[in-house]
């Protein structure tokens, strides 16, 4: 297997060095998001952000119904999305409400306003 090579006969060292110091600057922020990323990036965990935006809170047994899954499951999924930080908590006597953490909204509600407009299927069908 031979190595490819690059065939640029001169390198932008000073855009190179401007890639660099940009990324050392926002390495931070790249962390997170990858963090918030890998947690919508599951099926479920999406649909649950997804109805947390439209609604003001839902608990386990509603996403349950709504989902059509255990109450575990669901559970487990909620677990990941609280732990990242993506979802808060209101207990009302025995019951646990989940809500979408308003931090998150500026990073999550353009994608579901993507996917209310179905312009994900019109971006991935091109």
């Amino acid at each position: 297997m031979s190595k490819q090579e690059c065939i640029r006969e001169v390198a932008d060292l000073n855009q190179i060095n401007r890639c660099i110091e940009s990324l050392n600057e926002v390495e931070g922020s790249i962390d997170r998001l990858t963090s918030i990323l890998k947690l919508t990036a599951n099926d479920v965990r999406l649909k649950i952000l997804y109805l947390l935006s439209k609604e003001d809170h839902l608990c386990p047994c509603d996403l349950g119904d709504i989902l059509d899954m255990s109450i575990p499951a669901i559970s487990q999924h909620l677990r990941k999305l609280k732990d990242g930080g993506l979802v808060e908590t209101n207990r009302d006597g025995q019951v646990i409400f989940y809500s979408l953490n308003s931090k998150f909204e500026n990073i999550l509600l353009p994608s579901f306003n993507q996917i209310e407009n179905n312009n994900l299927l019109e971006v991935l069908a091109a």
